[in-house]
């Protein structure tokens, strides 16, 4: 449906908008209020010439529906801010790569045992199972408390403290690797592996809170009829962060001819990379404030039923009165 309605607005362009809203195919049935925003997308349901009889008014080919327009209009509202989340997965492949490369390089002995690299992502999916069990129970009643809102954090709120977590993790990831190169290589001792617990838990705390947030965002604020496309543009994020990260790392080896990122860390500048991380979301989440700050919520949006209903009345007036303008002009003829 989506498509067909973006190639009827592209097939119409050229039409002229209609003097008022309630030309447009079923605005009166529609299930959805029509608003004013990619009014672009509105001419997909005027009714020419062409599209005027009953029977190619139901061909959805030929002109789409109020209720269709605005259902693609919903979804094109999700994507500024399905944008500015694809960086927050970017930091998983740094925790299970680089992180783990890092541990190799540190002091893993507790006692006469010695911790495998790859045990320490057991810290990332504990904070995040913390986290998530004192949501409801914690992080959600204090926010009741504070915001005096029944909900506590908007999905929005969440997904930004998500991203602030994820900028924290990569400050933390720098400066550890910073202190962890310069003391391997000037005094020749590995410092302790435990350092890397501080970033493990920030990036599973931003992880409770924006994965929650997400999900909860695009479910929501997704039309009804759209809902599986939904978690699909939520499950993109996390496959295009993946991709996004690889392509990064990419860059960055060819650009500083893979002085930054290197198998031998000792060598290698990857608290550079984790800067450089930490400024591309620093960058991402104004980014995502400008758009979380100018989004308007499906219950926001058509909440005032009266200014529907008045606005309703006032397009029948408007029908009622062009027709009493064209039943008397036929009667007084040419």
């Amino acid at each position: 449906m989506m498509w067909r309605v973006i190639f009827l607005a592209w097939k119409k362009r050229v039409h002229p908008y209609p003097s008022h809203p309630s030309l447009l195919n079923q605005y009166q049935e529609a299930k959805i209020p029509h608003t004013e925003k990619l009014k672009c997308l509105d001419k997909a349901a005027i009714l020419d010439e062409y599209a005027a009889s009953e029977e190619k008014r139901s061909n959805p080919w030929i002109v789409a529906t109020v209720t269709q327009v605005e259902e693609v209009k919903l979804v094109f509202k999700l994507l500024p801010i399905w944008s500015t989340c694809i960086l927050f997965w970017t930091v998983y492949p740094q925790m299970t790569s680089f992180t783990i490369e890092q541990a190799t390089f540190m002091n893993r002995k507790v006692g006469s045992f010695e911790i495998p690299s790859g045990s320490f992502s057991a810290f990332l999916f504990i904070t995040i199972l913390l986290f998530t069990s004192l949501n409801e129970k914690l992080f959600v009643p204090l926010a009741r408390k504070l915001t005096k809102s029944p909900q506590g954090l908007t999905s929005l709120q969440r997904v930004g403290i998500g991203l602030m977590f994820s900028v924290a993790a990569m400050i933390a990831s720098a400066i550890v690797e910073k202190q962890r190169r310069e003391i391997g290589v000037d005094q020749n001792t590995k410092i302790r592996a435990f350092w890397l617990v501080p970033q493990y838990f920030l990036v599973g705390a931003g992880e409770a809170f924006a994965y929650v947030g997400q999900l909860e965002f695009f479910i929501r604020e997704a039309p009804e009829r759209m809902k599986s496309m939904s978690t699909g543009l939520f499950l993109s994020t996390i496959s295009m962060g993946f991709y996004v990260s690889s392509q990064l790392v990419t860059v960055v080896d060819k650009v500083t001819h893979k002085s930054w990122l290197r198998s031998d860390l000792n060598n290698a500048r990857l608290d550079n990379f984790y800067l450089l991380l930490a400024a591309l979301r620093t960058l991402n989440f104004l980014f995502f404030l400008a758009f979380a700050m100018r989004h308007q919520y499906k219950g926001q949006q058509h909440n005032n039923t009266d200014d529907s209903s008045k606005e309703l009345k006032n397009s029948n007036d408007m029908i009622v009165e062009d027709m009493e303008k064209i039943r008397i002009e036929a009667k007084e003829g040419p």
